[in-house]
């Protein structure tokens, strides 16, 4: 009888460890309906100005969800549906958006400094006045995006393909354009000052009044 709390110690120490662990689990966030982990289907959510930073939100489907004012810094996007998605004013610093869709999205006023954007579609997206400096861009699909007075200093954008791309007032200045494509796009009043151009093609960009721009480019 000595040994009987001993024992029942032992017995029962296993069931009080797993109901710890069960205890200590957080539920994952969940926001108006939508379920905030990998691979989550929120479509159409309501996310205005959520508080987001830090989170994974790989594979989501976030198509025509509304981030405006979103806390997006440092999130994981990467594979991520945002098409026609409202990002308008939402903060991205830092944020993986990888591969992810941001096809026709809205991101005007955004804060997108510094992310890894490595192949991320975007085609015909909205970056007015956005910040995008410093941001990693390389085989990013630009094509047809509204870029106007966006800030790309020290953008990453070698090979991106940036066709028809309105840049107009786009701040340029010392990125990295190696081998991008900007045909037919409008780089008026732009600055590339200090930017590298090596084998970039700017055939029949609209180049008025672009400073740094390559002075001619032979058809």
């Amino acid at each position: 009888m000595n040994y009987l709390p001993f024992a029942l110690l032992i017995v029962l120490s296993p069931a009080v460890a797993e109901n710890a662990d069960d205890a200590g689990n957080d539920p994952p966030l969940t926001i108006n309906g939508c379920v905030i982990a990998e691979a989550s289907q929120c479509p159409g959510a309501d996310l205005r100005g959520a508080k987001l930073a830090n989170q994974d939100l790989r594979k989501m489907n976030l198509a025509g969800a509304d981030l405006r004012d979103a806390d997006l810094r440092h999130a994981r996007l990467d594979l991520a549906n945002l098409e026609k998605a409202s990002l308008q004013g939402a903060n991205l610093t830092r944020a993986s958006l990888q591969q992810s869709n941001l096809r026709l999205a809205d991101l005007s006023h955004g804060q997108l400094v510094a992310i890894q954007g490595w192949g991320l579609f975007a085609q015909g997206a909205q970056f007015a006045k956005a910040d995008l400096s410093a941001a990693y861009l390389q085989f990013a699909r630009l094509s047809g995006a509204k870029m106007q007075q966006a800030n790309l200093r020290a953008a990453d954008l070698e090979m991106a393909w940036l066709s028809k791309a309105d840049l107009q007032d786009a701040d340029l200045g010392d990125a990295n354009l190696q081998e991008a494509k900007f045909g037919q796009s409008n780089l008026a009043r732009a600055d590339l000052r200090g930017a590298r151009q090596h084998y970039g093609n700017f055939q029949e960009a609209n180049m008025e009044g672009c400073k740094g721009c390559p002075e001619t480019w032979d058809d």
